[in-house]
């Protein structure tokens, strides 16, 4: 996975409480240009709230977050989501557009010309392994949920945004279709180098695709390194993931 010293993202001292409870606390690290950072932890943890920091779906309650350097609340929201790729659980596709139009919609938003849009709609379904001629025409209801997650990948790529958020993407699929995801997904981040965040509660999901991981606890960001460092690392949630790792790979 490729990765420089370019800083895409900063939290900088962030909180964010909800009647007054502290969901996520001092949060204070970076993401680079380029790399795939991994947020495990448990349910309940802070990693979903850390994403929907990013996206300004959440702002702060103190300190700022940084996307190209500048406070996401001066972005405008609009601008600042359109250049970040979000991809949910549930996909989040209109039932009623067919495939071809649920990946064109944020290109058909910018302005692009149809035959842009189709050109580019279909190259995606073949970066995603979907047949274009078979697929392009088909509604949400008509795909599997293995489809439906590329899908949801190849819209969060159509005007081609610098940042990709996955939010437990491949969680609610079957595990030999979650494997699939997972390796598709290396080979896109291989080829096309884009920052990725990464939200899973599954330790082997997480070993897989990471090349870093940041471990949530109660709100804080307890870990952050790359595999290696995650495996010496000595906080007590970081050893029960481990363990939780070992067992998994001793069945």
């Amino acid at each position: 996975m490729r990765q420089n010293n370019l800083i895409t993202i900063e939290f900088r001292h962030v909180t964010f409480s909800r009647n007054h409870r502290p969901l996520v606390s001092n949060l204070n690290f970076s993401i680079h240009q380029g790399e795939a950072l991994v947020l495990l932890g448990r349910s309940g943890s802070g990693k979903t709230t850390t994403m929907k920091l990013i996206n300004r779906l959440l702002t702060p309650t103190q300190g700022e977050v940084l996307f190209n350097g500048i406070p996401t609340t001066q972005w405008d929201e609009i601008q600042l989501r359109r250049k970040i790729g979000y991809v949910i659980q549930e996909t989040g596709l209109f039932p009623h557009f067919s495939v071809e139009r649920n990946v064109g919609l944020v290109p058909a938003l910018e302005g692009w010309q149809p035959k842009q849009i189709k050109a580019r709609v279909y190259e995606l379904l073949q970066l995603v392994g979907l047949d274009p001629q078979q697929f392009a025409g088909r509604y949400p209801h008509e795909l599997s949920g293995g489809q439906k997650q590329r899908v949801g990948v190849a819209r969060a790529l159509a005007a081609d945004p610098p940042v990709l958020l996955m939010d437990e993407p491949f969680g609610a699929l079957d595990p030999i279709t979650r494997l699939e995801l997972q390796q598709e997904f290396q080979r896109l981040q291989q080829e096309l180098g884009k920052t990725v965040v990464f939200v899973t509660h599954d330790i082997q999901e997480a070993f897989v695709l990471a090349s870093r991981i940041g471990l949530m606890y109660d709100g804080e960001l307890v870990v952050l390194g790359t595999k290696d460092e995650f495996k010496h690392a000595q906080h007590p949630e970081s050893l029960a993931f481990l363990e939780c790792l070992r067992s998994l790979e001793n069945i």
